[in-house]
């Protein structure tokens, strides 16, 4: 185990204690020495950690510490890595831009050995169809996160044209196509819209009336989706 994880575990089982609790089990309960345990609570409360207490007394953590360079595990970092990459080879130029950007902050506050695991990460993402699309994402999600209507000039898998207000909530990234989950007002149900047969969209200036969070609830009910899986 590298000292990283080591200090990840002693923090996980100091907020499982709500009272002291001896160093001599805290050394138990993470599998290391005394001698070990003594100098990864100096390494923490170096770090900012609010461990009170003392050898041959007892320690405890108080509540609401964070310790953000060390919340990865290996295998966290390995989806962040990932999931940073799928974003930028299938997210909008924006998005991709953004995800980087993310990674690299993320990578910069790491402790040394983990930078390394992040920046060697041998899990890689493919190349993607190219998705024929005129309208500009960045668009829709900004009309997704301000919660406004859109105006849309959608073209229908025959070919046929119509102008629909739509309430948009939810954007889904699929291997060969982008799809805007919306409130369509025309059909006064939820519909489905591919953004490569979206030809025009505007933002409107007025917000539509219910909140987001509550479509998209609504949405997995209708649709029996489970939130964990979109």
């Amino acid at each position: 185990m590298s000292r990283s994880e080591r200090l990840i575990d002693l923090i996980q089982v100091l907020r499982r204690h709500r009272r002291p609790v001896s160093g001599r089990k805290l050394a138990e309960e993470t599998g290391v020495s005394l001698r070990t345990l003594y100098r990864d609570i100096a390494s923490l409360q170096a770090q900012g950690a609010e461990i009170e207490g003392e050898a041959g007394i007892g320690y405890i953590l108080k509540p609401g510490f964070m310790l953000p360079p060390m919340m990865f595990s290996e295998e966290e970092i390995e989806a962040l890595v990932l999931g940073s990459r799928w974003v930028a080879k299938r997210g909008d130029k924006r998005l991709a831009a953004a995800a980087a950007d993310a990674l690299a902050k993320i990578g910069s506050v790491l402790p040394g050995e983990l930078k390394e695991k992040l920046d060697g990460s041998t899990l890689l993402v493919g190349p993607r169809q190219a998705i024929a699309e005129q309208v500009d994402l960045g668009l829709l999600r900004k009309a997704i996160r301000s919660e406004h209507k859109l105006d849309l000039h959608y073209l229908d898998n025959d070919g046929r044209d119509s102008r629909r207000t739509v309430w948009p909530f939810a954007l889904g990234f699929f291997e060969e196509t982008r799809v805007l989950a919306a409130w369509c007002e025309l059909r006064q149900d939820f519909r489905h819209f591919r953004t490569d047969r979206i030809a025009e969209a505007a933002m409107l200036d007025n917000r539509y009336p219910r909140r987001r969070q509550a479509l998209l609830k609504d949405w997995r009910a209708t649709h029996g989706v489970n939130p964990v899986g979109v």
